[in-house]
């Protein structure tokens, strides 16, 4: 059977050959081409945006320290979406900078309210320690990060509840170890001003129905203590991201598609490997064994 891959190789500058003698070496390894398709894409120069006029000069100098001298035109329009009040889902590509679309609307809101809390939903403990430790190195005073799983030693998890006003967990934890505790909770759920869902695609099938499900509890409970906290979700592989996050939700949500991130030039080719011979070694008679 005939099978095809495809080759991505990098335009940018590096020690390696150029894209172009690249496939021109492998077009000439054989008798027939083995490349079917070329498909080249430019390099893009990034597009920036000033920052909010909402956002504090505290956050702004947090985030240039870090390396962030402006956010890109896609993640201000996301942030402006977030902060005033509408739920929004950045579908944008890998590396594109999203994690600052919903990091600007939360920490700005925590820093102008000091009784407001954030929720944070990954897929993965690795991903919520990742963004832990991003949150955390802004540094800035009174947001108090912290994760929350199963990890979670239980003399911390009391600290958590009572102090913590960025809260990074999973849908799991939140199922079993947040919503069946909300009396435990109500502080911190009353005061809910975002839920930030990071990698919104991977919830599809049964469990994106279960994470459906845990999301419209979370809403009851902070509907009860009377919070309507703003949804902000991302994805880098949602074909229908606005329906997708809509039906994860329940809400009606605003997508936000267009990349404004730089980009280097990329060249995709379609390759056709050639089909092996029969192995004729495998459908060879066992020889009959000597008797004596």
């Amino acid at each position: 059977m005939e099978s095809s891959s495809a080759a991505t190789v990098s335009a940018g500058p590096g020690p390696g050959p150029a894209p172009a003698d690249l496939l021109r070496r492998l077009r000439a390894r054989g008798a027939a081409d083995p490349v079917t398709h070329v498909e080249r894409v430019p390099a893009r120069a990034g597009v920036p945006a000033p920052w909010p006029s909402w956002a504090p000069a505290e956050l702004r100098a947090a985030f240039t320290g870090r390396g962030v001298v402006a956010p890109w035109q896609h993640q201000a329009e996301a942030a402006n979406l977030a902060y005033e009040g509408q739920h929004v889902v950045v579908a944008t590509g890998t590396a594109s900078g999203k994690s600052l679309a919903y990091q600007l609307p939360a920490l700005a809101t925590l820093l102008a309210d000091p009784r407001a809390t954030v929720l944070y939903l990954a897929p993965t403990k690795a991903l919520a320690a990742d963004q832990l430790r991003a949150v955390a190195a802004l540094e800035l005073e009174g947001v108090r990060p912290a994760c929350y799983d199963g990890d979670t030693p239980r003399t911390e998890r009391e600290w958590i509840r009572r102090h913590s006003r960025f809260v990074l967990t999973n849908p799991d934890m939140l199922h079993h170890g947040i919503l069946p505790g909300h009396a435990q909770w109500s502080g911190f759920l009353r005061r809910l001003a975002y839920v930030v869902i990071d990698e919104c695609h991977t919830y599809r099938g049964v469990f994106g129905s279960h994470v459906a499900h845990v999301l419209r509890r979370l809403r009851r409970q902070c509907a009860r203590f009377g919070a309507t906290p703003v949804f902000v979700l991302a994805s880098a592989t949602s074909g229908d991201p606005a329906t997708a996050a809509g039906r994860l939700t329940g809400l009606p949500v605003t997508a936000v598609t267009e990349d404004a991130s730089p980009r280097g030039g990329v060249t995709f080719a379609l390759w056709e490997p050639p089909l092996l011979p029969p192995d004729s070694s495998a459908s060879s008679p066992v020889p009959p064994q000597a008797t004596g």
